[in-house]
């Protein structure tokens, strides 16, 4: 939360968030669990204006994997196959995704 809080000041304080600021925050995101805040923080880096790179792409796939969403791992990877050249640690958080067992349906 406390970065999410950091994130949302800096424009406040005369800072405009790029995307290395995006990119530690989704990456904070992730590592709280918290993985609809890692994705929608990806959609706002764009609207503005911020183009999402490898390192967002890999930090919003390794959530959706903490998450167990797999499919939204695999839309994420589709998509930055489209706007980035995926590195080593893409095709790796895509793989954890996609391997992590599924929660069981009662």
């Amino acid at each position: 939360e406390k970065a999410l809080s950091l994130l949302r000041e800096m424009p406040a304080a005369g800072v405009q968030p790029n995307e290395v600021s995006y990119n530690a925050t989704i990456s904070a995101c992730e590592k709280a669990g918290r993985c609809d805040d890692a994705l929608s923080l990806l959609q706002k880096m764009r609207e503005d204006g911020v183009q999402p790179n490898v390192i967002s792409f890999n930090a919003a796939i390794q959530a959706c994997a903490a998450a167990q969403q797999p499919d939204e791992a695999l839309r994420l990877f589709k998509e930055a196959l489209r706007s980035v050249e995926p590195s080593c640690v893409t095709f790796n958080a895509v793989l954890d995704a996609v391997a992590s067992p599924q929660p069981a349906i009662a």
